[in-house]
């Protein structure tokens, strides 16, 4: 069996954002991350400095605490990270579709594998310009081709200003056949400082505005539900 670098598996829960938003979830959380985005939510799973938090796992030992939290009772299972594009998720995702269970992940898609073709769900979420990182169109190329006999591939992306949302529209326009989610950012990251509910529904609202002004009738607006609910707490 192979090893996983995990840094957390926490739930089950609701999937608080996306495609699966409001669905029974069990998160997976692997550690380390090719982006370094300026507003990323989950610091303690991308930088080194945390990398003594995360553990080393066999698929088998990550198989057994999926099917204990969920008391053995087969559920979505999302592969998150940092990056989880970065290891191998081939037999862990083979253990868990023969008992039932679904797998989706999540990516940037800036790092293909062949195993994105097994998920039940791939949700690649290209990194807008307020992240500081620039998207290689090449690899998200790639990471489709990978995704090949996925059940549904979608894409989503976090907007947090005019220039975002303009090249949000860019991108579908690249990609008009993914279904497409998009959500305003939360900018406030720190789990110890408390969210401003009014300030993400104005956001919400400032998003649901200008797709509706310009016609854009394509995305799903969606807000990201585990903030609202929970802020930024951990393992929820």
């Amino acid at each position: 069996m192979s090893q996983l670098r995990v840094a957390e598996i926490f739930g089950p829960t609701i999937q608080g954002e996306g495609a699966l938003i409001g669905e029974p979830t069990v998160f997976v959380r692997t550690g380390g991350c090719d982006y370094r985005c300026s507003w990323c939510d989950s610091l303690h799973a991308v930088e080194p400095a945390y990398r003594h938090t995360w553990q080393s796992m066999s698929t088998e030992a990550v198989w057994a605490e999926v099917q204990r939290l969920s008391k053995g009772k087969p559920l979505t299972v999302s592969l998150s990270g940092g990056n989880p594009a970065i290891q191998d998720f081939t037999q862990l995702i083979a253990l868990g579709q023969t008992a039932g269970y679904r797998f989706a992940c999540e990516t940037q898609g800036s790092i293909s594998k062949p195993w994105f073709a097994d998920l039940n769900t791939l949700v690649l979420s290209p990194k807008p310009p307020s992240s500081g990182e620039v998207v290689n169109w090449e690899a998200f190329e790639a990471c489709l081709s990978a995704a090949n006999g996925a059940r549904d591939i979608v894409m989503k992306i976090v907007i947090f200003d005019e220039v975002d949302y303009a090249w949000a529209q860019q991108v579908a326009g690249k990609y008009p056949n993914l279904p497409l989610f998009l959500q305003p950012g939360n900018l406030e990251v720190d789990p110890d400082v408390a969210v401003d509910p009014q300030g993400l529904a104005d956001k919400l609202g400032w998003l649901v505005d200008k797709t509706m002004e310009d016609s854009w009738f394509a995305p799903r607006i969606l807000p990201q539900l585990h903030v609202l609910l929970w802020g930024n707490k951990r393992g929820v």
